[in-house]
């Protein structure tokens, strides 16, 4: 079955596009969430975003909250399935904190995973660095780590898209591979 990985930056319509895509596999899905949950008293536009992202999905696709171990929480799925990831930014943020030694075998894991799943998995993520280079090294580290699982995910991936201003270019199509080894600018 596919694995579709969807890019770009915030606001664009990843989402939209993944969930169309979701709900058009004819699977059983599980959204598996990423991001921390809201607490409407110390963030509540936070909470307010992740209230909007809910009321769109249907009622009967079921919701997991994922922790730092991705590729456990996909080995869990009933198969088959539409796994729809939303978002690998939100994990890789849970991970920022995390050596490379401890998050390599996290990243390992969850790529592992993906080619034995017998459903879709739908993979959401940000495209970062299109800009200045971050100032603090916690933000080096997530820009970093965002673009090298990018670049791990894209050989797995059926079908790659880049979402942008609500558009959706098929990458995989139309785009050109670049060689050379994942992690070297």
């Amino acid at each position: 079955m596919p694995i579709v990985l969807i890019c770009g930056p915030a606001r664009c319509g990843k989402s939209r596009l993944a969930e169309n895509l979701a709900a058009a596999s004819g699977l059983p899905v599980i959204y598996l969430a990423t991001g921390p949950k809201p607490d409407p008293e110390a963030d509540p536009e936070w909470a307010e975003r992740v209230q909007r992202h809910r009321q769109r999905r249907p009622p009967t696709w079921q919701t997991w909250e994922t922790g730092p171990d991705l590729g456990a929480d996909l080995q869990k799925l009933p198969q088959p399935c539409c796994a729809l990831v939303d978002s690998l930014g939100g994990w890789v943020a849970q991970g920022l904190d995390c050596p490379a030694a401890e998050w390599d075998p996290l990243v390992q894991s969850f790529l592992a995973t993906l080619p034995v799943h017998r459903g879709e998995i739908i993979l959401v993520s940000e495209e970062v660095g299109w800009g200045v280079v971050p100032a603090c090294p916690l933000g080096r580290r997530f820009r970093d780590r965002m673009g090298e699982l990018t670049q791990k995910l894209a050989p797995l991936a059926d079908q790659v898209f880049l979402v942008t201003a609500g558009f959706a270019l098929d990458l995989t199509r139309w785009g050109i591979p670049v060689a050379g080894e994942v992690g070297q600018s």
